[in-house]
């Protein structure tokens, strides 16, 4: 069975062409499937520096690295994001925040139609603050919240407030979490993953240029935000929720803790120890895609 990209967009198919600007790439100028058209699994993170590193580390997991090759960026006619492929992997960096990630996957999911893929699967993996957990541990997102812990994503359209689900597939979570057992390296939970506009005032930090809440008032509200099920922050999980759920995309949040917020806000953690923990989200999904591929 073939569950290709669901496109909510009836105005599509009256262009002659489409322009990827934040890409750099158009459907005028380049063949999306002889390009993209094997792609199965697609990875989005924040840096570009790290999904290049997650792309060299796919391809030698899957035996597809070629020896010396760098692993050129598709997206070199900008600096907006990054994008690597190996086999049927494709790897994209989407900045900071919901408004960063969005325009990137406004363009990757016309990307895939236009490919003519199928049966993709789209993983963010990423970092985040935990909540009432080990720093280094692996969040999988059950669902992904809001700041008043609602399993929703808004945003202004036309002037309306538009108002999608942020559900993720289960089915998806569970096997993540099977290959996590597998692997038995670190510490993973499913978890409900609160998704904020702001590093600072927005996650109830007290080390920003502004803040005008108490340390108690702050404590008080993590420890709601964990009594609803909440086990990590970051700014991307919920319009990447919202938006693979009406693309009819299989998707999944992984993202590794780097500290408890419930014991402070600043990351003080060695370089060395940081990276270690960048590369776990990295090895899960690594290990899910061989698995699927029957790699393992």
């Amino acid at each position: 069975c073939h569950n290709f990209i669901h496109l909510c967009n009836p105005h599509l198919e009256k262009m002659k062409e489409d322009i990827l600007y934040h890409f750099a790439l158009g459907t005028g100028t380049h063949d999306f499937p002889a390009l993209f058209g094997d792609v199965k699994f697609v990875c989005v993170g924040g840096s570009p520096s790290r999904m290049k590193a997650f792309i060299a580390y796919i391809a030698e997991e899957l035996g597809l690295e070629s020896s010396g090759c760098d692993y050129p960026n598709i997206c070199a006619g900008t600096d907006r994001y990054a994008m690597y492929k190996v086999g049927p992997v494709l790897s994209v960096s989407h900045g900071m925040g919901i408004p960063s990630i969005a325009i990137m996957l406004h363009e990757l999911i016309k990307l895939l139609y236009h490919a003519k893929c199928s049966n993709v699967t789209i993983f963010r993996i990423g970092t985040s603050g935990g909540i009432g957990l080990d720093p280094g541990s692996v969040v999988i997102t059950r669902e992904s919240v809001d700041a008043t812990f609602k399993p929703q994503f808004e945003q202004v359209v036309l002037g309306k407030t538009v108002i999608r689900s942020t559900n993720l597939d289960e089915q998806l979570t569970k096997e993540l979490m099977q290959c996590s057992i597998e692997i038995g390296q670190f510490h993973t939970v499913i978890g409900n993953t609160m998704c904020t506009l702001d590093f600072y005032e927005g996650q109830g930090r007290l080390d920003g240029a502004i803040c005008l809440y108490s340390e108690e008032e702050k404590l008080q509200y993590l420890k709601e935000a964990y009594d609803s099920g909440v086990r990590n922050i970051e700014m991307e999980s919920s319009v990447f929720a919202a938006m693979c759920n009406l693309s009819g995309v299989k998707a999944a949040v992984v993202c590794v803790t780097l500290l408890d917020r419930l014991e402070g806000d600043q990351i003080s953690t060695s370089h060395e120890v940081l990276v270690e923990y960048q590369k776990r989200p990295q090895k899960l999904v690594g290990y899910f895609i061989k698995k699927s591929l029957g790699k393992v």
